[in-house]
Order: C-alpha cells, then structure tokens, then sequence
C-alpha cells in the first residue's frame, strides 16, 4: 500500500461529483481547490457537462488521459463502489470519500465492501463521511470548509465533520497557521494512527492536534507506541470527546466510533506524552503557544502584570497545571524597580500597579527577557485610563525583537474592544495572545506540560 505523501503532495486531483450548481458539495470542493492555487492538474467528473471553471470535464476516471494520484468522491452511497471500481481502473492511488450514509447510519456492510474493494485495486481510503482535507504547503484545499486557511506549522486532525469545519474558521480568526487539516469520519481505512506517522517525518508540521471520538478496534496498542515516537519530538494535542457515558455514546451515534474508557485514554495518553485537553478551548490555545514558541529552558518563570488581582488568577491557574512561581531574579527586579512606583509589588507575579504606561511595558518586557536567570514570561495587561492597548501590545511586540532573544511569551489581556484588537494584532505577530489572565497562564502551562511529557516518554521508553 501507498503511504500518505502522495496524498498530501498529488500531481493531481479529480473531483468525482463537480457540478454546475455551486450548492453542490463537488462544486464547492472544486472551487475550493483552484481558488487556493492547486498547483498541480485538477479534473473534473461529470458525465453531463464538457467544461467547469475553465477546467475540461470528463465522464469517468478511467477517460483522463494522464494518470491520477487522488480521487475526491462525492456521490451519493450507492454509486460509490462503482466509482471505486473506475478508479481502480484508472490506477487512482487515493479515494477521498466525501460521501455519507455508511457505517454511521448502520450500513457497515457498506462501508466493509469499499475498503476492500479499494484495497484489492491499491487504493487507500480516507473516510467516508468527511468534509475533505487541506494541506497548506501545496497550496491543497480539497474540502468543502473555508478557502483562505492561513499557511502554518499545526496539523488538525478531526473525527467530526460540522465540528471540523467550524475549527477551520476558527483558526483563521485566531491567527493560527495550519500545516493540514484532515477530515477522517468513520475512520474505514486511515486513521490518526497513518496520520501520525506522515506528520511525525514531516517538516511543515511542528504541533498536532486531533479530536478523537474513538479508534477501531485493534489500534489503541499502535496508536501509544507511534505517538510516544512522535510526541519526543513533535507535541500532540487530544481533544477526547466522549469522556462522559452520554457523550460516549453521542460519539457511537456520530461517526459510529467505539469511544471507550475515558480511563483508558488518559492512561494511554500518559503513556505515550499526548496532551489531553478538555475543551476546544483549550486545545486551540495550547497549540498556540506551542506552535510560537520553543520550549522553557527551565523553571523560573516570571510573571508581569498592572494588576494585582490578574496576578492572582494567574497564580492560581499555574498551581492548578502543577506550576509554581519562583521568586524574580534579583536583577530583574532591580531593573524594574528604576521606573515604577515604590508600592509596586516583586514578588511574582511582578505588579507595576495601575499606573503602568505603554513604555513601562516595554522595559519590563525587555528586562526579563535579557536576564539569563528568566526561561519564560507571562505579561498580563488590564485596560486603563494611562494606556492604550495597542500601544501595551506594539510594547510587548518590540521588546520581544530588541531583546534579541526567542524565550517562551504569552500575553493575557482584559478589557473592551480596545483589548479585543490588541489581541488579534499579538495574534498575528506570532506572540501567543488570550483575552483572559488565565488562559495565558494555561497556555504557558502547556509548554511546562508537553516539557515533562517528552521527558517522560524519552525516559521511560527509551526513545532517542
């Protein structure tokens, strides 16, 4: 069988159930595709039509002239094998079953013959029930989710179609760069498993992410042992759906997943360093701040802030992820101490009070990310009268480029709509920004948390 890098980097594509009407699913896949800048040649099937988007049609697979590395099937269930048996003819190498009303809706028999007929062919198979993929480095939108993705280093997977493509337009109003975005549905042939191994030799991707409903029987053991490998390098990020009895079997009914002992995810993902998140939420942050920044050369964490109360939610959040503030180096607090007012408080978090101006921001900054004896930085920022938010941001943004230094940062900011676009435009510096105190401090957390993850993994099993 075929690995995975002709499908992620195909000389080209057919698009099985194009169409005329731009509400078709096929039609939206096809614009999708040549709006992104595919570069490489894309044929649309349709038996009836001679030409869509300037493209030529043809009637079948097997009548393209040239050779076809992926099929994107989007027919109705009951053409499907059909389909699958001109793609074999034509040597199609990928089928990307777009189409639903398989093994989710108890047609497992259904779902069985595809993959065993694309199999007989030397076709793998991703899918069905999906809403396609995205792959960013070849300029690849073969989905029927949102067109401009932002080009970056994250790699999502997801078990869920509606739940996926709404993270696609997540990540784009996040300011979060993706590698890929893959679709998998009922998960008939490959599965987070293959997924993982592509990504891990993969030089485009440095985070990955997966919603995972559940894996087919069998898996669990391969899933730990190649996610181990994996996350000593690269971290994984699971978000478990189905913790709960009711929410299991929501999953079952969903994508027809087995979503298992919550237990036993939690034990496996120990085992193998995956990151287990709770919420979207949270999954999206922590691969934030893990795609921007490397990881903390050690323990001394400092945190700043203009009030006293974010740095106590601060506090608190970082005890909660097993994270516990140090004393500032003395240094540190000597520099400080030159521009802010004697009640300002060093413990740390470093308070500079409500008085702290932009510039006041900006030297902070800059004094703990110079000092040898500080491994990361928390700025947090509560909206006065004596700043602007911009301004704090544009401040952060500039000491981290004068200090010349590449030590983990996070930002968590709270106010009005001022603050809202301070946020984005942190976002878009590539500094990890939150619009809370504590999801900053969660977020700088998860470097602590996928640090001790690899250490344990490299350890314990002995990977190099």
């Amino acid at each position: 069988m075929e690995d995975l890098s002709r499908l992620f980097n195909p000389s080209s594509i057919a698009i099985i159930g194009a169409s005329r009407d731009p509400s078709k699913i096929g039609s939206q896949i096809l614009r999708n595709l040549v709006e992104y800048g595919f570069g490489g040649k894309i044929y649309p099937i349709n038996p009836t039509v001679d030409e869509l988007m300037g493209l030529k049609c043809y009637p079948k697979v097997s009548d393209v002239p040239e050779g076809v590395d992926v099929a994107v099937i989007s027919v109705p269930s009951d053409k499907v094998l059909g389909v699958i048996d001109d793609c074999g003819k034509a040597g199609v190498k990928f089928a990307v079953v777009i189409t639903s009303g398989f093994k989710e809706v108890g047609k497992e028999e259904l779902e069985e013959e595809l993959v065993r007929r694309a199999h007989s062919y030397g076709i793998r198979v991703l899918g069905p029930n999906i809403f396609g993929y995205v792959y960013t480095p070849a300029r690849l939108n073969a989905s029927f989710g949102p067109k401009e993705v932002i080009s970056g280093n994250v790699a999502f997977i997801s078990q869920s179609g509606a739940l996926g493509i709404a993270l696609m337009g997540y990540t784009i109003v996040e300011n979060i760069g993706v590698s890929a975005i893959v679709s998998v549905g009922n998960k008939a042939d490959i599965d987070d498993v293959d997924l993982l191994e592509f990504f891990e030799g993969d030089p485009n991707t440095g985070v990955i992410m997966i919603y995972l409903e559940g894996l087919a029987p069998g898996r669990g053991r391969k899933l730990i042992d190649v996610a181990a490998r994996v996350s000593s390098r690269k971290p994984i990020i699971v978000i478990k759906a189905g913790r709960t009895e009711v929410g299991a079997k929501a999953a079952a009914s969903h994508t027809g997943s087995m979503a298992g002992s919550v237990a036993v995810y939690e034990s496996a993902f120990r085992q193998s360093g995956i990151l287990m998140a709770k919420s979207v939420e949270d999954a999206f942050d922590w691969a934030k701040a893990l795609a921007w920044n490397r990881m903390p050369e050690g323990e001394n964490l400092v945190v700043i802030t203009n009030g006293g109360g974010a740095g106590v939610q601060s506090t608190d959040t970082f005890a909660d992820n097993g994270v516990y503030l140090k004393r500032p180096p003395e240094g540190l607090v000597q520099e400080i101490k030159r521009f802010t007012p004697p009640f300002a408080s060093f413990t740390n978090p470093i308070d500079m009070t409500g008085m702290a101006t932009d510039d006041w921001y900006h030297r902070a900054t800059l004094a703990a990310l110079k000092d040898p004896e500080v491994h990361a930085l928390t700025v947090l920022y509560c909206q006065t009268a004596v700043t602007t938010p911009m301004g704090v941001a544009r401040s952060i943004v500039d000491a981290i480029k004068d200090s010349g230094d590449s030590k983990p940062v996070t930002v968590g900011m709270v106010g009005g709509p001022g603050v809202a676009e301070a946020v984005s435009f942190l976002n878009k510096q590539r500094v990890a920004a939150y619009p809370t105190p504590e999801r900053a401090s969660a977020a700088m957390s998860s470097l602590y948390a996928y640090a001790r993850a690899r250490e344990y993994v490299v350890r314990s099993l002995g990977i190099s």
